[in-house]
């Protein structure tokens, strides 16, 4: 039991400051007094478990792990991967949205220019190719290569289909141009079955 005691003292002070809270900051989240929490760091006492869970929660733990001598190195390098992870997700889809944004903004300026709206819908059709490449990008740079096929996938059929309104705004019909889609996705098929050679 005084293992466990001292075990909670200790993850509770090392879980307090890479967090960069005071005892009072760690107090008033918890809605106790600053020299309960310096009992708990002295392992004079121990919180009782909803308490332990709340810790957990708010460190971004397990309980197992408040109560157990463990490398918190590991833990912190754990949040701090789901951290980058999240904040990549999110510079991700800025920039596929600053693509979006860009179209918006040149439809309108158009539209205002030349008072009457003709082609200026064109440019949300050109905008979608852009956003893939955009995603193709940050996929290959952060996320899981895997995923680079389907994108890829999109990829082609957006620009295939791009082509094709495009002509069709001039009153052209090239829908033959979607036999070349089939041809490359049946690349993309078999590419994707390709393993790359595992380094030893």
């Amino acid at each position: 039991m005084e293992d466990i005691k001292s075990n909670v003292a200790k993850n509770i002070t090392e879980l307090r400051i890479l967090n960069n809270m005071t005892q009072m900051e760690l107090a008033e989240k918890l809605n106790y007094s600053d020299k309960t929490i310096s009992k708990w760091e002295r392992a004079d006492s121990s919180p009782d478990i909803s308490v332990l869970v709340e810790m957990a929660d708010l460190f971004g733990v397990t309980l197992d792990y408040l109560v157990r001598t463990e490398n918190i190195e590991e833990a912190v390098s754990e949040r701090k991967t789901k951290e980058v992870t999240f904040n990549r997700r999110a510079v991700s889809y800025i920039a596929e949205g600053g693509g979006w944004i860009v179209a918006i903004f040149a439809f309108i300026v158009t539209t205002l220019i030349t008072n009457q709206m003709t082609f200026q819908w064109l440019y949300f059709v050109y905008a979608l190719p852009v956003v893939l490449i955009v995603k193709l990008v940050f996929n290959s740079i952060w996320f899981n290569p895997r995923h680079n096929y389907l994108i890829i996938s999109a990829l082609l059929w957006s620009i295939l289909a791009t082509i094709h309104i495009t002509f069709l705004y001039f009153k052209i019909n090239v829908s033959l141009i979607y036999l070349l889609g089939v041809a490359g996705q049946i690349v993309i098929v078999l590419a994707s079955y390709i393993n790359k050679p595992k380094t030893k």
